[in-house]
Protein backbone atom coordinates (compact mmCIF):
# COMPACT_ATOMS: atom_id res chain seq x y z
CA UNK A 1 0.00 0.00 0.00
CA UNK A 2 1.12 3.54 -0.70
CA UNK A 3 2.79 5.59 1.99
CA UNK A 4 1.44 9.12 1.75
CA UNK A 5 2.64 12.55 2.84
CA UNK A 6 -0.04 15.22 3.11
CA UNK A 7 1.05 18.80 2.78
CA UNK A 8 -0.33 21.64 4.89
CA UNK A 9 -3.36 22.39 2.77
CA UNK A 10 -4.71 18.84 2.79
CA UNK A 11 -7.73 18.44 5.13
CA UNK A 12 -7.11 16.53 8.36
CA UNK A 13 -10.58 14.99 8.08
CA UNK A 14 -9.47 13.37 4.84
CA UNK A 15 -6.22 12.19 6.44
CA UNK A 16 -8.27 10.48 9.16
CA UNK A 17 -10.57 8.91 6.55
CA UNK A 18 -7.57 7.54 4.64
CA UNK A 19 -6.07 6.14 7.85
CA UNK A 20 -9.36 4.40 8.68
CA UNK A 21 -9.06 2.71 5.30
CA UNK A 22 -5.58 1.44 6.14
CA UNK A 23 -3.38 4.04 4.45
CA UNK A 24 -0.13 5.16 6.08
CA UNK A 25 -0.41 8.96 6.03
CA UNK A 26 2.18 11.28 7.53
CA UNK A 27 1.11 14.92 7.78
CA UNK A 28 3.39 17.91 7.44
CA UNK A 29 2.42 18.84 10.99
CA UNK A 30 3.51 15.45 12.33
CA UNK A 31 6.77 15.73 10.40
CA UNK A 32 7.52 19.14 11.95
CA UNK A 33 7.24 20.78 8.52
CA UNK A 34 4.10 22.92 9.01
CA UNK A 35 3.71 26.69 9.32
CA UNK A 36 7.25 27.37 8.11
CA UNK A 37 6.61 28.52 4.55
CA UNK A 38 8.55 25.56 3.14
CA UNK A 39 8.65 25.72 -0.68
CA UNK A 40 6.70 23.02 -2.52
CA UNK A 41 9.88 21.68 -4.09
CA UNK A 42 11.23 20.92 -0.59
CA UNK A 43 7.92 19.32 0.39
CA UNK A 44 8.29 17.00 -2.58
CA UNK A 45 11.94 16.32 -1.77
CA UNK A 46 11.09 15.49 1.86
CA UNK A 47 8.37 13.08 0.74
CA UNK A 48 10.69 11.44 -1.78
CA UNK A 49 13.47 11.01 0.78
CA UNK A 50 10.93 9.31 3.05
CA UNK A 51 9.58 7.15 0.20
CA UNK A 52 6.15 8.77 0.35
CA UNK A 53 3.72 10.01 -2.26
CA UNK A 54 2.60 13.63 -1.81
CA UNK A 55 -1.14 14.15 -1.50
CA UNK A 56 -2.25 17.73 -1.97
CA UNK A 57 -4.93 20.18 -3.03
CA UNK A 58 -2.25 22.46 -4.51
CA UNK A 59 -2.89 21.55 -8.13
CA UNK A 60 -0.95 24.15 -10.10
CA UNK A 61 2.31 24.05 -8.18
CA UNK A 62 2.60 20.27 -7.87
CA UNK A 63 1.59 19.63 -11.47
CA UNK A 64 4.29 22.12 -12.48
CA UNK A 65 6.83 20.32 -10.27
CA UNK A 66 5.93 16.99 -11.86
CA UNK A 67 6.27 18.45 -15.35
CA UNK A 68 9.66 19.94 -14.44
CA UNK A 69 11.11 16.44 -14.36
CA UNK A 70 12.09 16.49 -10.69
CA UNK A 71 12.39 12.96 -9.32
CA UNK A 72 9.67 11.89 -6.88
CA UNK A 73 7.76 8.90 -5.52
CA UNK A 74 4.47 10.23 -6.85
CA UNK A 75 2.01 13.08 -6.49
CA UNK A 76 -1.72 12.75 -5.95
CA UNK A 77 -3.47 16.01 -6.74
CA UNK A 78 -7.00 16.27 -5.38
CA UNK A 79 -9.78 18.78 -5.71
CA UNK A 80 -11.81 20.25 -2.89
CA UNK A 81 -14.86 18.15 -2.10
CA UNK A 82 -16.18 18.06 1.46
CA UNK A 83 -17.89 14.69 0.89
CA UNK A 84 -14.80 12.82 2.11
CA UNK A 85 -16.33 9.38 2.46
CA UNK A 86 -18.03 9.71 -0.96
Amino acid sequence: MLKLYSNENFPMDMVLELRQRGYDVLTSQEAGQANQGIPDEYVLTFATQNQRVVITLNREDFIALHRSGISHQGIIVCKTDRDYTG
